[in-house]
């Protein structure tokens, strides 16, 4: 990842950290209860380039990052063998008083 002169990653670079957010019943739970948000990153990232991406792209305020390696699964194809692709989950917690809407305002 590019930094620039002060040790922070360069703007550009953020916006190549978070893929996507990761939905499902457990990040949905967590989101309402617990303001914790899901999401795929990229592999090189690490805790201080996702809280500097979310903070950037959400206008958020974020309070710890949480990274999860996921292990590639076994999958068979016919009589060859294979396995999907490793990634990378971060489960992000805000601070009191901010909040993300993936839904946009309605």
């Amino acid at each position: 990842m590019k930094k620039n002169d002060s040790g922070k990653v360069m703007r550009e670079e953020l916006f190549t950290i978070l893929r996507s957010p990761h939905v499902s019943e457990k990040a949905t739970r967590l989101a309402d209860k617990h303001r914790q948000f899901v999401f795929e990153v990229a592999l090189p990232s690490n805790k201080e380039t996702i809280k500097q991406a979310v903070e950037m792209l959400f206008e958020v305020k974020v309070a710890h990052v949480r990274v999860v390696n996921v292990k590639p699964k076994q999958k068979r194809f016919g009589t060859m063998m294979g396995q999907r692709k490793k990634w990378k989950k971060a489960y992000v917690t805000l601070q009191e008083g901010h909040d993300i809407n993936f839904a946009g305002n309605q």
